[in-house]
This record gives C-alpha cells, structure tokens and sequence, in this order.
C-alpha cells in the first residue's frame, strides 16, 4: 500500500528528513522542481513557452526551480505577490533562479497582473505553482486571479500542470471553498495527498505523478498515516499460486442467503462472483419459489430452498435452516436481492446475530440492520465472534449512520471510518474510489474501477468476490483485494467493450482474467 498523507503529516516528514536525515530544505525543492521539469520535458517536449504561476510560499519555491531547469524552452516565472514577502528556501531558489539567467517577474498588484495575463495567453505550457498544500481558506486576491486565469486557459486546452496540489483544491480532501484548478498533470512530491485520492476534487488532479525528492518511506512510515491507496500486491497477496494437491475444498465452502421473488438474478450474480473469485464450492440458500431460477441461472452452484412469505421474501421460519447451513460454511454472504419483507428483516437481524461464520452483510441486509431501534444493529455486530464485513454504497451508508449522502461522499475516508468504528466491520464504502476501512482506523483507496460499473448487479458481483475470498482470508485482506480485483475485472471490461453498457456479467467473465493479471504484475502497479 502506498502512504497517502495529509498536508500536516506531510510537513511532518519534510521535516524529519532534514533534521534527521540531514538533506536541506533547499535540496528537497530543488528535486521538486526537478522532477516537475523533467515530467513537462518528458509529457510536452514540444512547448517553446513556459509559464510558471508562483505563489510567495514554499510551492511557489518550487516553481522557480522549474523556471530556472526549463529556461532553454523559454519558460519564465510569474510571482504573483511582492518579491520582498518571499522568505526562506524558496527566497534561496528566487535569487538562483534570476542569477542564472532565468526570466521572474514581479506581479505585485492588480495593475501588474492586468500586463502579465498577455504573458499567460501566449504559453503553450502553464505551471500551476501558486498555493499547493497551503490552503487554509477561498483563495483571494491576486491567487484568486491567477486561479482563473489557469481555468480559464485550461479550458481552452493548453496542458496545465500543477505543482504538488492543483490550486483550490484542498490537500485534505473534502469539497474545496472556492474554484479549482483543473490540471492535465499534477506532480506531487513523497506521496499522494487525501485531495488526490478522493472525490469530488481527486477528478481535478489529471495525471497523478509521484516523484521522489529523497524522503524515505521509513520517514513516511514514522509519520504514522492512516490512509493508503491500493497496488496490485495488495490484492495479488490473496491470490498465491495453488498447491498441486488442492482440491475443492482447499478454497473455501461460501454460502449466499440471496434472493427474493423478482430478484433472483442477484443471488446468481453473488454466487457466481464468488466461483470466479476461487471459492471451491458455492450454495445459495434462497426462498423456495426463487429455487429454480437460481439452479438454472448457474449449473455450478448448489441450491437450498428457505421457507418464504406470501409475498417472495424470507420468512423468519428460515432461520434455524440459515444457521444449519452457516455452520457447516467458511463464509456467509448475506443481502443481494433479499427485499424489505418484514419478516425477511427479523430474519436478517437474527442470522447476523447468530451466524458462527465470517459474514459479508450487503444490499438489503444492511437496510435491515439501519432499521433496527438506535444502536441495535450496531450492538449486535459487535458482539460477533467471527469477522464481519460490511458493502454498502452511499445511499445505504446513510441509512446505517444518519448522515445525508452529500456528506458522506464529501468525506468519505472518515465516513467509512466512522461506521467501522462503531459496528466492529471492515467498511468496504463502494462508489467511486472505493474506501475500505477497518475498526481501528486504518483505511485505503481503491484505485481501480470505472463509471462504467455504476450498473446494476456490479455490487452483487462483489459481494460474491468478497465473500470467496473471506472463507479463506481475514477480513481486512478479503476486503481489499476483493475491492480491488472487481474494479480491475471492470477496467478490463471496459477496455474490451467500452463504459457505456456494460453489464455486471460482463465483470464476471473477466475476473478470471483480473487475477492473473495481478500475478503477472509482481504487485508494482497503484492501478492509477
């Protein structure tokens, strides 16, 4: 997993590198502005001007090593502020910039700025050095100004790159105060930062490059992050080469309580998830009249029929067959298409409380538990034995905690965290940029996935991967890489048919694909 690191824990590492380690403030901004011109070199080799925006801090420091590297290409920096309130390391790079030959000018005021937006209209490439990890507030003033300026010439197509953050965006993540850059290519510098990883504004960034300027991931590490983005060694760790002398049940007994009159497809859907995710041996236990349909819909899976209410859903009779058969399973899968039958959500409460196995709870099993009088729900994962893992998407999330949607997908590390926390689970928050999370914190970003998969039954689809991979796996790792190794079956669909109309089947057929191609890796890509 690679280190995702606020703005405060970043500083905190800068600062461990140099009193600890001993590299200089300045040498660690001239490898920033390095690796920014290199990245401008390598993505537009044909730029003729390049114009930096520099801010009066440590970001706008970097853009001047930038001015200074690319000078050949006739770059030169704009510092948007008075030169006298540039202080320290990026002070040092100012005077080197200009000392050996490179162009800064001086924008103190609104007047200057009105001369030098020409200078900004003619670049073919812009830099965006103005605020970085900064960002305290709205930008004002002459930051504000060359915000727009760098929106403005964006949208008109020239390639803007941004210097560790896009300016406007928040490094923190949530919704920023005020407009954004839009960068083609964001270089930031160590490690990824929240407002990278996360929506709303991780769509802002373009092209995430992260490059080394000499801070260890020892010194990462030691800053303590709690937030992580995925690699394929994440999910490749649950998928090792099989022994020789496996055997079906080597790889995990799965049941699936899915299903409901109208619904059934879900529970196919679940259960063949969890066959191409490796599960030796899949049941689906689903009411009587789905029976059928479920044994036709995949010939591979064994059926179990439950006693039903007139009405399609599980009745709360289905309980003691439920729990027989958990008993006798490595995992649980409970949810995809069960209904809002009120006998089928006693029935839910009942199973969670008393299911000895690791239990997956998704769909409408978690609307049961969000039903539940205050807490209840919560109390009663709590007091599992066995691991629990919980699916939900925003909408449902709201339901389990109280908090409007909006809110959630403004936050969603914490949000994920939060319900972690109370319930005792690992919270896999699914949407874009799915957060998996754990009760003692830690979280991560799932990087793979695209819009494409906002379908229906994708989600049924995971809940079956999921579930394979928690009747051998603890829940933690079961979570991540059954995240990650959904999405990336979802990039390969993609590729093949395109986003638009792709189906949860689709997904399906490529699993098998997603895996290996996870083996092939070695486990050195973020999937970004």
């Amino acid at each position: 997993m690679i280190p995702v690191l606020t703005a405060d824990e970043m500083r905190r590492a800068d600062r461990l590198t140099i009193e600890e380690i001993g590299l200089p403030g300045p040498v660690l901004m001239e490898n920033a502005g390095r690796a920014v011109s290199d990245v401008i070199r390598e993505r537009f080799p044909d730029a003729r001007r390049v114009v930096v925006l520099c801010g009066k801090g440590n970001n706008g420091g970097d853009g001047f090593v930038v001015a200074r590297r690319l000078r050949g290409s006739g770059a030169e920096a704009l510092l948007l502020g008075r030169r006298d309130d540039v202080q320290g390391d990026a002070r040092t790079h100012l005077v080197a910039c200009e000392r050996s030959g490179g162009r800064v000018l001086e924008v103190g005021d609104e007047g200057a700025w009105a001369a030098a937006r020409e200078r900004v209209a003619d670049a073919d490439v812009l830099v965006d050095a103005l605020l970085g990890t900064g960002l305290r507030s709205r930008a004002s003033g002459l930051a504000a100004a060359g915000i727009a300026a760098l929106i403005e010439r964006g949208e008109a197509g020239v390639p803007v790159v941004a210097v560790d953050v896009p300016s406007g965006v928040r490094a923190d993540g949530g919704a920023g105060e005020g407009p954004a850059v839009r960068a083609t290519v964001t270089v930031t510098f160590a490690a990824p930062k929240p407002g990278h990883v996360l929506p709303p504004q991780s769509e802002l960034c373009g092209e995430l490059v992260i490059a080394d300027i000499g801070i260890t991931l020892e010194t990462l590490t030691a800053v303590e992050p709690s937030l992580f983005l995925l690699e394929d060694g994440d999910a490749a760790a649950a998928f090792p080469p099989r022994p020789g002398a496996a055997h079906k049940g080597t790889f995990g007994h799965v049941l699936v309580v899915a299903g409901s009159v109208g619904k059934a497809g879900a529970a196919v859907l679940a259960a063949t998830g969890a066959l191409r995710a490796g599960a030796g041996l899949v049941t689906v236990a689903t009411p009587v009249s789905c029976l059928d349909t479920v044994a036709a819909g995949r010939v591979e899976v064994m059926t179990e029929p439950l006693p039903e209410t007139p009405s399609g859903g599980l009745s709360e009779e289905a309980t003691d067959r439920a729990l027989t058969l958990a008993g006798a399973r490595d995992a649980v899968v409970l949810g995809p298409g069960l209904g809002q039958d009120p006998s089928t959500v006693v029935f839910v409460r009942e199973l969670v409380r008393r299911c000895p196995s690791p239990l997956l709870v998704d769909a409408d099993a978690l609307n049961a538990l969000a039903s539940a009088p205050a807490d209840e729900g919560a109390k009663t994962v709590r007091a599992r034995a066995a691991a629990t893992v919980f699916t939900p998407h925003p909408g449902e999330m709201s339901r389990l905690t109280g908090e409007a949607t909006v809110a959630i997908q403004g936050q969603r590390a914490d949000a994920a965290r939060g319900l972690a926390r109370e319930s005792g689970a690992v919270v896999i928050l699914k949407g874009q940029d799915t957060v998996v999370a754990d009760p003692g914190g830690r979280a991560a970003v799932n990087p793979t996935g695209n819009p494409g998969m906002g379908t229906a039954g994708t989600g049924d689809v995971l809940a079956g991967v999921v579930g394979a991979l928690l009747a051998r796996h603890e829940g933690w790792l079961a979570a991540v890489a059954g995240a990650y190794v959904h999405g990336r079956a979802g990039d390969l669909a993609a590729e093949a048919s395109g986003e638009a109309g792709l189906l949860a089947g689709d997904l399906l057929d490529s699993l098998p694909r997603a895996i290996e191609s996870l083996r092939r890796s070695g486990g050195t890509s973020s999937g970004r």
